[in-house]
């Protein structure tokens, strides 16, 4: 089963970040996003800022269905996608991230 085909679960603060080699397992599921620290970025473009404002929204349901929710930066027709789990101690990458980037992903 493909990332974009599973759900995001739970975590906790114990859930346990993600280690550079599980990273690079599903990195190539997700080939346009950049791992920039402990997050999950990318730039989505369109043509104009209604564009831009509807697929905030339709990112904003996903997440909302999941229950994992990234930072989203509008540049007019530009959209910054920032992922990363904040209920793990310390903060980082986990496989919500990675789920909640190929979902995103296929909005299309």
């Amino acid at each position: 089963m493909g990332l974009k085909d599973k759900h995001c679960s739970a975590c906790t603060r114990s859930t346990p970040r993600l280690d550079e080699g599980t990273i690079g397992l599903l990195k190539p599921e997700i080939p346009a996003w950049t791992v920039g620290g402990d997050r999950l970025k990318r730039r989505f473009a369109f043509a104009d800022f209604k564009g831009a404002l509807a697929f905030v929204n339709r990112v904003g349901e996903v997440a909302e269905a999941e229950q994992h929710h990234p930072d989203l930066t509008i540049h007019y027709n530009q959209v910054d996608v920032d992922i990363w789990t904040h209920a793990i101690e310390p903060p980082g990458l986990t496989e919500n991230d990675f789920i909640l980037a190929a979902r995103i992903d296929s909005l299309g």
